[in-house]
């Protein structure tokens, strides 16, 4: 059995994984239109499509990954469905996609803190007699 964690690492990482090698693939694709507009000729039915040429250096990795070890479950399909709308927007080149899923990663990470400080607050307030409330709104009066 997994933990949440681990299992929102997998998600990320594999969503990732994946948009690079869709992104790599359009980015060949708009190489090999270039191409036939140039030479006027296609040959692409020729060619064997390649194997992936772009990877995260060994760093990279375990830095996005340390990242999304942190994100919490239930902000996971969020995460996903803004990086899909982002590279949908931006069309990126492979090289970037990385950098604009971490830049999504932070945005959460930022969301959940902010969220989480609201709710501290709520309880707070909830938590506090109901008499202090008043004494709160004399004291305002006062000053």
């Amino acid at each position: 059995a997994r933990s949440p964690a681990e299992m929102v690492l997998e998600t990320l990482m594999m969503e990732l994984t994946g948009q690079m090698r869709e992104a790599e693939r359009q980015q060949r694709e708009r190489s090999n239109a270039v191409r036939k507009v140039c030479t006027g000729v296609d040959y692409s039915w020729l060619a064997s499509t390649p194997d992936s040429t772009y990877d995260l250096s060994p760093i990279e990795r375990l830095q996005l990954e340390d990242v999304c070890v942190k994100i919490h479950p239930s902000y996971c399909g969020p995460a996903i469905l803004r990086f899909r709308q982002l590279l949908a927007e931006q069309e990126p080149e492979v090289q970037e996609v990385s950098q604009l899923f971490r830049s999504v990663l932070q945005e959460v990470l930022e969301r959940m803190k902010q969220e989480e400080e609201a709710h501290k607050l709520t309880r707070q307030w909830s938590l506090r007699p109901r008499g202090s409330l008043a004494t709160f709104e004399t004291e305002a009066e006062i000053d």
